[in-house]
């Protein structure tokens, strides 16, 4: 988070001027924000804020007045397009406190008072408390989220609490994870913003941190928490730890104080238990590229390769899914039946996918109306979803009967009749068309309350009355360009050009007003009532027409069923994304198993051939990893496909217990508790860790982590050291893999030397990647095949890869001086020794050696030694090259 302007950085308020003297006070409140001082039709910023501002959203920095005989630095944004200019700031880390002036300016007449129009902060903008569509991905969920350690002795001080909150939607949700957890848990949420002491949130995560975060003991929030959801004992709520309960009233803090001390409406908190998730590490996830690829975009990734829905609430239900695929056979299998349900109805999910388009985004809708920063489209959008409900339940109703998977009944339950009351209120209320603003007027349909329409004739028909007295004044004037006007200081007044002014001046009924080099204005009694009668009449029907429309968006987020239906709205469309998807028919519905079964049938990665040309066919591959043969040791050379085929089994994994559908002919997986992914070489320089160093940390985690449920799919262990250190490395972790963890293991490597291992290790079978050689060249037929390879063909890759000719020969004949050394040395490689962990074999030469005493043998009898030393030595290794 970029470093934000603080109170310290600002200059003493002694000798203020009234205004900046309010300035002052208000930045006070919110040192460590930017503050947004409303002044007229801009917001501006002064001292440091001015100058952090203007470089971050590149506009001009000025000065107004002085202050302590210095130039205040000031910049300023218009609030007509704040909303553009928040979401680069929020985008560049800051922080944005918004004060509005909460005093009508005064009008000309009205008594003065001395001293600026009051102001009040009425929002804290942070990257964790979006609300507007213009500051949000459409997609993706948004996340605040409180992390909270009690201070205890004993184990339970490892334990920490943690709750997050989409304050666009309401959803909230807490966890209870360990320290060494806790890693884990972030990397699936990706909060945009985090609550937590220093020492509790992972270095990596500091930018995200909020500034000033305070941790109230147990009792302080138990009552906040208690008081936010109306509950005289929290316990009511649920079973929360202490952990959770505070880690819950941090993040309802500090969204109260984002709204100016208004509470948002928010879900009961939700528990999440850890145990029913497949378990990604960090590492994991971004060798996967599940939401996000490593250049930050969302473009070639899980997500974007398996996205068929319609609307932005399915889009991050899906996403949900994919970041956090279940354990639960019963659910997945729940999911399942749902979605191929609906490829079996004709044409059902080309209706649906018509309707789902017409569905507004009722979830985020909602949350800005129980902000306050809801408009008349957003009561609109909740008229719509309803409508929408209807149209929903008229689809998959007459298709269901007895066999009708549960999922699909509880949808038609679901939305079936649940807010007829606030549909038809809705309905008779709105306009037809609606304005984008509650202060442009004309948002409460005519007929719905008959005090507005009175006022609303009584404005129109003065306004009728004024154009009739134009004409009225132009023919007893003699002056046909005679017009009535209205102005912002004198009210309703007739106008003229100065020409004709002459004619007025002197008429008892006219009261000269105000002129200009080309103008006169005169003024009536009776202009004077009609302008009276209008202003009231006007005021009246705004302040009306804006409690009728807050009485509308309270009955809406007070109805319960709401977010319910906005849930349930999201789920239609997932399940008719992945009916989508699966419709194809290269796609299969996974058959997902309690045991530890592991079978692919012509598996593809769905986002390598989402990526393919036009045209281009994706090889597929099967993979088969059963109880007797779990560990697969796959060998070839690079640039063939190893990282492609260890990758597109772990999506396959992903998708599987996601409940969606497999890019495969046929899958059968045993439930994976977790799953872990090393693919592809990463330095983590900022932190001190090499790229050997990552790798071995990555492999201390699965080492430490995996069991007999989990899957790790790895590639290169050991390559980024000597070649006799990593191929020792390599040997190791294998065999931990396959004898001590248990776990279904695909492990990729260069060094084909371990295929030998299959001879002492029962349930392992090598692999390899199919490579042909034509012609001297070398074709990669981006198939896996059992086998071991021969050899790296590492110098063809270098070809392939633009290295200069020269350099390539050269390296061929390199190589092949190397290959012909090594076969002149032993065998086979000490670390393949059979005997390694045995005593020493007999070694005759050795011990003619140790036996020898030189200074007791005459010349002759040395001379008879040495010939019988060689000979010994013949015997033992063959002739000297």
């Amino acid at each position: 988070m970029s470093s934000t302007p603080s109170i310290a950085n600002i200059p003493s308020p002694e000798g203020a001027t009234p205004a900046m003297a309010q300035w002052f006070a208000l930045k006070a409140q919110e040192p460590d924000a930017l503050l947004f001082f409303r002044m007229g039709d801009f917001y501006e910023l002064f001292f440091a804020d001015a100058e952090a501002a203007s470089m971050a959203l590149d506009i001009s920095l000025t000065a107004r007045g002085k202050h302590r005989d210095e130039p205040i630095p000031m910049c300023g944004v218009p609030v007509a397009a704040a909303p553009a200019y928040l979401a680069r700031l929020i985008r560049r880390g800051f922080r944005v406190a918004v004060a509005e002036q909460t005093e009508a300016p005064r009008k000309p007449g009205e008594s003065t008072q001395k001293g600026p129009l009051s102001r009040a902060i009425v929002r804290l903008v942070t990257p964790g408390t979006l609300t507007e569509d213009e500051l949000l991905e459409a997609g993706r969920q948004n996340l605040l989220l409180a992390l909270a350690r009690p201070a205890k002795r004993g184990k339970t001080a490892a334990l920490i609490g943690a709750a997050w909150i989409d304050i666009s939607t309401g959803a909230f949700e807490t966890a209870v994870v360990t320290a060494t957890e806790l890693p884990e848990l972030l990397a699936r949420l990706e909060p945009a913003e985090i609550l937590a002491d220093s020492n509790v949130a992972p270095p990596e995560y500091a930018a995200r941190v909020a500034p000033n975060v305070s941790v109230p003991p147990i009792d302080s929030a138990k009552q906040q928490m208690a008081r936010a959801f109306s509950v005289a004992q929290i316990s009511v709520l649920g079973d929360f730890g202490d952990e959770e309960i505070i880690a819950c009233a941090m993040a309802l803090d500090y969204v109260r104080r984002s709204q100016a001390g208004n509470m948002p409406r928010l879900s009961r908190p939700l528990r999440i238990g850890e145990a029913g998730t497949l378990g990604l590490d960090p590492a994991t996830r971004a060798s996967l590229d599940l939401l996000q690829a490593r250049d930050g975009s969302s473009t070639h990734t899980l997500l974007d390769a398996v996205d068929r829905t319609v609307t932005a609430a399915g889009q991050r239900l899906l996403a949900q899914w994919i970041a956090a695929p279940i354990t639960n056979s019963g659910l997945i299998a729940e999911r399942q039946e749902a979605w191929q349900w609906l490829l079996t109805i004709p044409g059902l999910n080309g209706s649906l996918a018509t309707a789902l388009r017409r569905t507004p985004d009722l979830a985020r809708a909602l949350g800005r109306l129980s902000t306050g920063r809801g408009q008349p489209r957003d009561l609109a959008a909740i008229r719509d979803a309803l409508a929408a409900a209807d149209i929903f339940v008229s689809l998959i109703q007459p298709a269901c009967d007895d066999q009708t998977p549960a999922l699909i009944r509880k949808l038609c339950a679901g939305l079936y009749g649940r807010a007829d009351a606030v549909f038809e209120r809705l309905q008779s209320a709105l306009a037809e068309e609606l304005p984008p603003k509650i202060e442009d007027g004309g948002v409460i349909a005519k007929g719905f309350d008959a005090e507005l329409d009175r006022y609303r004739s009584l404005r129109d028909d003065s306004r009728k009355t004024l154009a009739a007295l134009q004409s009225q004044y132009a023919e007893r004037y003699g002056i046909n360009n005679l017009k009535i006007r209205h102005h912002a200081q004198l009210g309703y007044i007739i106008e003229t050009s100065t020409t004709h002014a002459a004619k007025l001046r002197d008429r008892p009924e006219l009261s000269f007003r105000q002129g200009t080099a080309n103008l006169a204005r005169f003024s009536t009694d009776e202009l004077a009532e009609i302008d009276r009668a209008i202003l009231n009449a006007g005021e009246r029907a705004s302040v009306l027409e804006r409690q009728i429309f807050n009485g509308l968006v309270a009955q809406a987020v007070a109805h319960p069923a709401l977010p319910e239906l906005a849930e349930l709205f999201a789920l239609t469309d997932v399940l008719h994304s992945a009916a989508i998807l699966a419709q194809g028919g290269d796609w299969c519905r996974p058959q997902v198993t309690d045991d530890q079964a592991f079978h692919l049938e012509a598996c593809r990665h769905p986002v390598v051939e989402a990526a393919l040309d036009r045209g281009a066919r994706f090889i597929p591959n099967d993979c088969a990893l059963p109880p007797a043969h779990r560990v697969m040791l796959l060998t070839g050379p690079n640039m063939a496909g190893k990282s492609t085929f260890l990758r597109q089994t772990a999506l396959a994994v992903i998708l599987a217990q996601a409940g969606l559908p497999v890019p495969a002919r046929k899958a059968q997986i045993g439930v994976v508790d977790r799953l872990f992914s090393r693919v592809g070489a990463a330095d983590d320089l900022a932190r001190g860790r090499s790229t050997f160093m990552v790798e071995m940390t990555e492999t201390a985690a699965i080492l430490r982590q995996a069991g007999p449920r989990s899957l790790v799919v790895v590639d290169e262990i050991g390559r980024g050291t000597a070649t006799l250190d990593g191929l020792a490395i390599a040997w190791a972790t294998l065999e931990a893999l396959h004898s001590q963890l248990g776990a279904r293991t695909i492990f990729a490597t260069h060094f084909h030397e371990l295929g030998s291992l299959s001879d002492s290790m029962p349930r392992l079978t090598p692999y390899t990647m199919a490579v042909k050689e034509w012609h001297g060249e070398v074709v990669f037929q981006h198939e896996v095949r059992k086998g071991a390879a021969r050899k790296s063909w590492g110098v063809h890759v270098a070809q392939l890869a633009g290295v200069p000719e020269p350099v390539v020969k050269r390296a061929s004949r390199l190589l092949a001086a190397l290959e012909r050394d090594q076969s002149r040395a032993a065998p086979s490689l000490p670390l393949f020794d059979a005997n390694m962990h045995e005593e020493p074999a007999h070694d005759p030469l050795r011990d003619a050696l140790e036996t020898l005493d030189p200074d007791a043998l005459s010349p002759r009898e040395a001379l008879q030694k040495l010939y019988d030393l060689k000979k010994l030595a013949l015997e033992q290794n063959g002739p000297l090259a």
